[in-house]
Parts: C-alpha cells; sequence; structure tokens
C-alpha cells in the first residue's frame, strides 16, 4: 500500500491545471528497469537523513555512478515527496560541466534511485582537511569554478540553499562539481520547468542549509534570494583559506550569534583581495553582496581576487593537484563503518547519518566535529537553557523513550561535559540526567537497528528510537567523547 501510494505521488501529472509547460515534458534521464543487483557497491560517498550515496559499477558495462539510494518510508512518513521530486527534476534539466550530472533512475519496493555522475576526486572539503588549508592559487581556482557554476545556476531561476566544501565534489583529475539539490529553491521566473507536484516550500524562508553558511537574511526568515548563495561562497572561501568556517564556535546557537552579528575574524595570512572580497560576500545586505547586485556576476568575476582567472577556459585549465587519501582511516568518515563497502542487502534498511538537506555530515574520529550531526532542532536556543556555562551541544534529535507498553518523545541532547539527558519538549523540563566518565564500563550503546538503540549503564538501560534512522551515529557521538 505505502509502494502504490508513493508511486501515485511521484508520477508525473501533466492534467494538472497549472501544467501548461510540463504535458510535452520528457526526461532527459530516463527511469529504468534496473535493479539494485545490477550494480557492485563499493564505498559510500554520504548518507543523509533519507539517503545514502554510494560507489556503484554496473556490472554489463563497468561503468561507475555515484548511486543515490533514498528510502522510500521514510521519504512518505516525512513528507518529502516533493523535494525528492524537485531535485530529480531539476538535476534532468541542468547542463553544465560545473554540476553532477544526472543519467537514469529506478525503484524498487523499499528504494528510489538516481544514478549521478561519480566524481571520483572526492569532496573540496576532503581536500581542505588533509592541506591543514588551501593555498591562495589553489582557492582562487576552486572559487571561480564554483563561482562558474553558481552564474548558471541562477541563470536559470535557481537558488541552491547549500553551498558548502562538502556539496562540492571534484573529478578525478580535480575539477569542482556542485551536488545535492535537495534543497534548491526555484524563483518564480525559473527556467527550469516545474511540475506542479514537484515544489518544494512555498514560502522560499523555511530554513535550510547548514548552519555554519547560513546567511543572517534567512535567519530572520527573509525570504530566499540569489545573495543566499554567494554569502555561502564566501564563507567556503574562507573556509578554503583557513581550514575553518569563518564564524565557527561550540554550539550551533553561537554559531547563529556570531552570524547574526557578523563577527568575522581575518587571519593574518589572507591578501588583501582575498580579505576584501570575502568581506563584501558577506555583507548583511544580500543585494550589495557581488554577483547578486545589478551588474551581475561581473561584478564578482572583474573583482581584484581574480585578475588572473581567464574565465572562458576554466573547465580547460590544470586542477589544483588532489592530496591523497590518508592509509590510515580518514578524519572524516562518512559515517560508516571502517569497511565502507556497502552491501546490497543493507539496502532500503533506512539506515542514515544526518546530512540531510539540513544538516551537514559525520565524524567518528573529534568530539568537536559530532556537532555537524545535530538535526534542526538544536538551531532552536531553547535548548540553551539546559547547558551549564561553557558547555555545548554536540548532537540533538527528537525521539522516543520505549518502555515496556508505552513510548514517549523526548528532546535526546548530547553535550561535550560529557552529559547525556532527555527533556520532556512540551514542558521543557529535564526528564533524565546522565553524566559518565572516560570509563567505558560507566556506559555502552547497543544498536538493535537502524533507528534503535538502547544506553547502558550499571544502574539502568534506556531504549530510544530516532526517527531519523540514526541509532548508529548516536552509538558513534557518545564513543568519540569516550575515546577523546
Amino acid at each position: 500500500m505505502m509502494e502504490q501510494e508513493l508511486n501515485s505521488k511521484l508520477r508525473i501529472q501533466n492534467n494538472a491545471p497549472n501544467a501548461q509547460r510540463s504535458k510535452s515534458f520528457a526526461f532527459r534521464a530516463p527511469q529504468v528497469n534496473f535493479t539494485i543487483q545490477d550494480f557492485e557497491l563499493g564505498k559510500i560517498y554520504g548518507v543523509g537523513s533519507y539517503s545514502k550515496v554510494v560507489r556503484a559499477k554496473k556490472k554489463d558495462t563497468g561503468n561507475v555512478y555515484a548511486l543515490k539510494i533514498m528510502d522510500k518510508k521514510f521519504i512518505t512518513k516525512e513528507n518529502k515527496t516533493a523535494y525528492v521530486k524537485l531535485e530529480r527534476i531539476v538535476l534532468d534539466q541542468l547542463d553544465h560541466p560545473g554540476i553532477v550530472r544526472l543519467f537514469f533512475t529506478f525503484q524498487d519496493t523499499f528504494s528510489l534511485y538516481m544514478g549521478l555522475e561519480s566524481c571520483e576526486g572526492g569532496e573540496l572539503f576532503e581536500q581542505i582537511t588533509r592541506k591543514g588549508r588551501l593555498s591562495e592559487e589553489e582557492a582562487r581556482f576552486y572559487a571561480a569554478e564554483v563561482a562558474d557554476a553558481l552564474e548558471y545556476i541562477h541563470s536559470m531561476g535557481l537558488i541552491h540553499r547549500d553551498i558548502k566544501p562538502e556539496n562540492l565534489l571534484l573529478t578525478a583529475d580535480g575539477h569542482i562539481k556542485v551536488a545535492d539539490f535537495g534543497s534548491v529553491k526555484p524563483m518564480q521566473d525559473s527556467r527550469i520547468t516545474v511540475l506542479p507536484n514537484a515544489a518544494s516550500d512555498d514560502k522560499a524562508c523555511t530554513f535550510v542549509g547548514t548552519a555554519a553558511y547560513v546567511p543572517p537574511e534567512v535567519l530572520n526568515s527573509s525570504p530566499a534570494t540569489f545573495g543566499n548563495d554567494l554569502w555561502a561562497l564566501g564563507c567556503t572561501l574562507y573556509q578554503m583559506l583557513s581550514g575553518t568556517s569563518p564564524f565557527k564556535d561550540a554550539s550551533e546557537w553561537l554559531i547563529f550569534q556570531r552570524i547574526v552579528a557578523r563577527d568575522i575574524r581575518f587571519p593574518n595570512h589572507f591578501s588583501d583581495e582575498a580579505r576584501d572580497l570575502i568581506d563584501r560576500l558577506l555583507d548583511i545586505d544580500p543585494s550589495r553582496r557581488p554577483g547578486a547586485g545589478p551588474d551581475g556576476y561581473a561584478s564578482l568575476k572583474n573583482h581584484p581576487f581574480f585578475r588572473e582567472v581567464d574565465w572562458d577556459s576554466l573547465r580547460s585549465q590544470t586542477p589544483p593537484c588532489l592530496a591523497a587519501e590518508p592509509k590510515a582511516h580518514s578524519t572524516r568518515s562518512s559515517g560508516e563503518d571502517h569497511d565502507s563497502s556497502l552491501n546490497p542487502s543493507h539496502i532500503g534498511d533506512g539506515s542514515a547519518r544526518t546530512n540531510d538537506g539540513n544538516g551537514g555530515a559525520t565524524s567518528s574520529s573529534e568530539a568537536g566535529s559530532i556537532t555537524r550531526l545535530a538535526s534542526i532542532d538544536s538551531f532552536d536556543s531553547k535548548w540553551k537553557q539546559f547547558l551549564e556555562p561553557g558547555e555545548s551541544v554536540l548532537m540533538i534529535s527528537m525521539v522516543k523513550k520505549i518502555q515496556k507498553l508505552t513510548s514517549k518523545k523526548v528532546q535526546l541532547i548530547l553535550t561535550n561535559k560529557p552529559k547525556l539527558i532527555y527533556v520532556d519538549p512540551s514542558k521543557l523540563v529535564v526528564k533524565g540526567n546522565i553524566i559518565w566518565s572516560d570509563n567505558s564500563n560507566d556506559l555502552s550503546i547497543q544498536v538493535t537497528s537502524p533507528s534503535q538503540f538502547k544506553v547502558c549503564t550499571p544502574k539502568k538501560v534506556l531504549s530510544f528510537e530516532d526517527a531519523k534512522q540514526r541509532a548508529m551515529q548516536w552509538k558513534k557521538a557518545i564513543e568519540a567523547l569516550q575515546n577523546r
């Protein structure tokens, strides 16, 4: 029944009243009759709240793709159908060397699949991490390719809304490809054909994106504009040159305070040109950001920082050399175990880590980087009242506390104390508090399914269910604190 309901929602409805432009619409990337067994699955590139992206080689052709696998049950339950369909339609119509290509789609009982261009060079984030920070020449090249892709995206009447180093992928030879259009927003005059049952939020000011790259106007619930992406470009350029995002702080709440206050601190090694461009891109007024004003992208491309860039031959130029992945496990995992291959039998189980369209990606090596696991709920300052001075939230989500005959929703909060508390979200009172030492015998986490996990202490066992399927991420986040 669930499958039939979802299939009907995903079906193109050409007879809808507002679908004038969609009557003759035909997908460039076809829906094919593949099955997951047609692919040899490799490492997991990343995981979102309702999807995972894996390296997949087609067995009969040897062609390699990035296969995005989306959980139908979660999509239906969380009313994400319109977002999934919008991403599919947008990717199908975009045609630019700086944007990942969609080749085909298929589905089965449990999952939807999108066969995307595989970017073997990995994420720009990984290059920044491996090198510590990028040289100005490297940052200039990458920023120019991102700006080139954004100019095209904006010319199509689209706002990406989640530009960040994790969503900027690199080809095998090192060119930038913009990925993850799960938060895309078509403007009123968009050149993209948007079907009536494939639309993102109506108000265009709904919070999406990732904490460290969100512009102040979005925090103030202003409508989305092209300037949103240009702010994120400024944050990304800063991160390339410094190794960290410009508004980094101990929690999302503190990050947002710095963004609203425009609290930017430039390292001494930034050139005057780089400092000036970032300063302009991080203008409080989105219409004044280079690329968003009446001069369009000319004001961005003509900035002194890009003086030596030949915009007409970007894609034929030699990119910066890629830093190889360390032989030991990398400092930023993809949320999976050390064996990052994916067995087809695991598909459809909905296991995931948060990144989704509204959060960042995970890390299992440093407790400090677990903040990127936090759900959208942690952006609400009301949870700060449960913290002590200097204490910060590392992971937070609405979960069900399961008892013998009942279950009740609570806000589960992991802090850097380390401490684990659960709060009654309606009464805003702490219902339980677990403080533990570095001794692993004091507390352990047992994962019983992708959504269910148990917190075991010598005195009691607490069972929780995370609807966003992040049981393993709770385990890793807590163990990272124990092992720091």
